[in-house]
């Protein structure tokens, strides 16, 4: 006759405890402190704002290297894109790097 591993009794023991404190886990939530800073004016602006500042503060944009140019804010909206699933049409995507290209 075949015996269990010994470890087995207590891998399910921890796995049943895992997913029993699952079922009576509260969700978390928190605020998200006030904005301090706001973006430049520019063509561009607010399409930035409503696509950008929907995940993240404006500070992300403000502390960026300043005249870093188009090919890096491209790469920093095609990263927020595929990355991060930001979602950003293609037509806001050209708007954001060129407002932001021109501005910072």
């Amino acid at each position: 006759m075949h015996k269990p591993p010994l470890f087995l009794p207590g891998a399910v023991a921890a796995a049943l405890l895992v997913l029993t404190g699952a079922c009576f886990a509260k969700p978390f939530t928190y605020s998200l402190p006030e904005e301090t800073a706001s973006l430049r004016p520019g063509l561009g602006m607010e399409t930035a704002q409503t696509n950008c500042v929907t995940c993240h503060s404006v500070d992300y944009v403000t502390t960026q290297p300043p005249h870093r140019g188009e090919a890096f804010w491209e790469a920093e909206v095609t990263k927020m894109i595929k990355a991060y699933h930001a979602p950003i049409s293609d037509a806001d995507a050209k708007a954001i790097v060129e407002y932001l290209a021109k501005t910072y």
